[in-house]
């Protein structure tokens, strides 16, 4: 029975172990307030043939020192030849994107043949975006 219970002590001293250094691995960090700066790579996009979609990436990189970028969201649109809104996605972050670190955002969007150019548009829930165009992080 004695060699039971150590067991059980063991791996609930294990666990203690896990769960503070998950903890002191997840910090804090304050939203940034107003206008933030993120590195975006050039967007691949192909056209998924079994669903007929067109699926965007984008890589993005918070490049911001002050702080976090909560709620970051991309719009993506497609334009005719005429420069007639076609059709349109969004894609958000669902946690907030920390000091250096780098995302992927994907957009969806039915394939139409009119679909000639796109445009993409970052915001987040307290302000606007800056972009800069990068060729890699």
């Amino acid at each position: 029975m004695t060699r039971l219970v150590q067991v059980v002590f063991s791996v609930i001293v294990l666990l203690a172990l896990c769960v503070g250094t998950i903890v002191a691995q997840s910090k804090f960090v304050p939203p940034i307030r107003g206008e933030a700066e993120i590195a975006v790579l050039p967007t691949v996009t192909k056209v998924d043939a079994k669903t007929n979609m067109v699926v965007t990436t984008i890589k993005v990189k918070n490049i911001s020192t002050a702080g976090s970028i909560a709620g970051l969201r991309v719009d993506g649109y497609w334009y005719d030849k005429a420069n007639e809104l076609v059709t349109g996605s969004r894609a958000r972050l669902p946690k907030p994107l920390l000091p250096g670190e780098v995302a992927e955002l994907k957009l969806e969007i039915p394939k139409d043949p009119k679909m000639f150019r796109d445009q993409y548009v970052f915001a987040h829930a307290n302000g606007k975006i800056k972009t800069k165009q990068v060729k890699s992080f």
